[in-house]
């Protein structure tokens, strides 16, 4: 790097800035526009550019690591067809809350607006699915624009900032600046609560009787699972957690309700409909969370924790705000609910919807079903692995059967849905984590949507366990037309036109395995998670119509859960 404070070059100064914000990984694919950075970076030493085989592959690498890590994400792509190919994990990344920093090139400034050759609008494209886009003009505010990015990705709410890098400002010159603080008008995240607030809260929370702690993504990106787990196990509080908020408090112990929503647990959803007192932290009253939102949690007076005020009412009108960092609020909430209350007549309801129904699979007919094999997974891993889901009913089985004990130990796309996350995403995070094992689990649709990136993870013989849920439909589309749809299932087999996976993960270098019977399971998971010096595939070939329960509805309410199969006179 050169030293001289007068000759800078902006593909100087842009990793000289990379340099001080501490980043390990660059996930990216080079191109015209961005040519000197990669130039440059053939002498960079300090970070490790992890060169990907698809642009969306590259963000939700990103994604991965952010997730796993809690570190920001940092792509770098060319310009027009480079740049719009990240559009999808941008805004994966700004539903979910992660903290990424993707730097786009661009034509030079003044071909900007001619339609030049590879230029695209991309900060106009991104700008309703960023916190804030930056198109830098001059190399001598290239410096201070990374600075801002990588405070604005990774304070407050998290999520994905773009940087836009014309050509041009890439090859000035300029003296370097780097700032050691940002302020930004209008931009003052809040981290600690209003104290009056806090008090009012834990006074409405000590006079519950049926008081219960909805726990979403928040807890996690805050690092709050401690206090999270001091508040609940000295107040003997039932938690119940989002698909995001999974491992924020450990699946295993008993004050644990497992995931609530569309397909959470039957016990975890009759609690939210019976509660007194409902407590959010950190979570936004998604839709898959209340359904019809005016039937949500009745009874309740809601509490509501989060870092972003645009969350506050945004979806469920709330008694009671609290806008701060989550791990801040928790401390002083625990620090006030000195005298736990008596809620035995609470938890023997609770206990009794255990009972009622529990989750529950067909187990003794032969064939192999999803549930099985994440049970042995949990079983065999003990909670500890870090899980990639993908989109689709083997996430919503991995959510319910899979126990996880630690926070960043489960990665799914949420907001947004995306299928192909997983395994671009599950390489973010093992080069993130190296002291756990990483499994992605992908349903056989999503897996073919970014299967081009087992090359990236073959390359850097990363140890993944890339399991295929196989059975050959788009399942939960599958579902939804069984059972919404007049079993109409229009183009959701895909029987007939999937291919090979243990010959094509061969191509790509793996060792494969494929097996539809439940005997061969654990032995197959034994010598898989063996295997140290590189990715493995295998392929799970299960019952092909199985359905995820509970469901319930799209719009519907918790009365109007769905448990089992339905005869079709029952029909929605």
């Amino acid at each position: 790097m050169r030293t001289s404070q007068t000759s800078w070059t902006g593909a100087d100064i842009f990793f000289e800035c990379l340099k001080r914000e501490k980043v390990e990984y660059v996930f990216g694919y080079p191109g015209g526009s961005v040519l000197k950075l990669y130039e440059r970076l053939y002498d960079v030493d300090f970070l490790k550019h992890i060169l990907v085989r698809h642009e969306q592959g590259a963000t939700h690498m990103a994604e991965g690591y952010a997730k796993a890590t809690g570190k920001v994400g940092v792509v770098l792509v060319t310009s027009g067809p480079g740049a719009t190919n990240t559009v999808t994990g941008i805004a994966d990344a700004y539903m979910d809350s992660v903290p990424i920093v993707v730097f786009t090139g661009q034509v030079a400034t003044q071909l900007i607006g001619n339609d030049a050759f590879q230029e695209a609008d991309i900060v106009g494209i991104t700008r309703p699915i960023t916190k804030h886009s930056f198109l830098v003009r001059d190399v001598k505010e290239l410096a201070t624009t990374i600075r801002k990015a990588f405070y604005i990705a990774s304070t407050g709410r998290p999520g994905p900032v773009l940087v836009d890098l014309p050509k041009d400002v890439v090859n000035s010159v300029c003296e370097f600046d780097y700032p050691e603080k940002v302020e930004l008008r209008g931009y003052k995240p809040n981290f600690l609560g209003h104290q009056n607030q806090i008090k009012k809260a834990a006074e409405i929370i000590k006079n519950a009787k049926k008081p219960l702690l909805y726990v979403g993504g928040g807890v996690i990106m805050s690092n709050g699972e401690r206090e999270l787990r001091l508040l609940a196990k000295e107040n003997n509080f039932p938690v119940t957690m989002t698909l995001q908020g999974l491992g924020a408090f450990p699946g295993i112990d008993p004050q644990s309700l497992g995931m609530l929503g569309m397909h959470g647990t039957y016990y975890a959803n009759q609690a939210v409909n019976n509660c007194d007192v409902l407590v959010s932290l950190g979570a936004r009253f998604d839709d898959r969370v209340t359904g019809k939102v005016d039937s949500f949690a009745p009874n309740a007076y809601k509490i509501h924790v989060d870092i972003d005020p645009t969350c506050i009412d945004k979806n469920v009108v709330v008694d009671l705000p609290i806008v701060g960092d989550v791990k801040h609020v928790l401390a002083e909430l625990a620090a006030e609910l000195n005298e736990p209350s008596n809620l035995d007549a609470w938890w023997e309801q609770i206990n009794k919807w255990k009972e009622q129904c529990p989750l529950y699979y067909e187990k003794n007919d032969g064939k192999l079903r999803t549930e099985y094999i994440i049970e042995r997974i949990s079983e065999k891993t003990k909670g500890e692995a870090v899980i990639v889901t993908d989109v689709g009913q083997h996430q919503m089985w991995t959510a319910q059967h899979y126990k996880f004990n630690n926070p960043r130990s489960h990665i799914t796309s949420g907001g947004l849905g995306t299928m192909g996350f997983s395994v671009p995403a599950s390489i973010g995070a093992a080069f993130g984590i190296k002291d756990r094992p990483i499994i992605s689990i992908s349903g056989d649709g999503g897996f073919q949507m970014n299967m081009q990136e087992l090359t990236t993870a073959a390359y850097n013989k990363l140890p993944i366990k890339f399991f295929i849920i196989n059975n050959s439909f788009l399942g939960m589309v599958r579902q939804w037309q069984e059972l919404f749809h007049q079993e109409k299932y229009s183009f959701t087999d895909l029987s007939e036109s999937n291919p090979n996976f243990v010959k094509l993960a061969e191509a790509f270098g793996l060792k494969a395995f494929s097996t539809s019977s439940p005997e061969q399971v654990d032995d197959i998971l034994d010598e898989v998670f063996a295997i140290k010096d590189g990715p493995v595939l295998v392929e799970f070939k299960v019952v092909k119509e199985d359905m995820v329960f509970p469901i319930i509805p799209s719009g519907a309410t918790i009365n109007e859960i769905i448990t089992k199969r339905l005869d079709p006179k029952e029909m929605i």
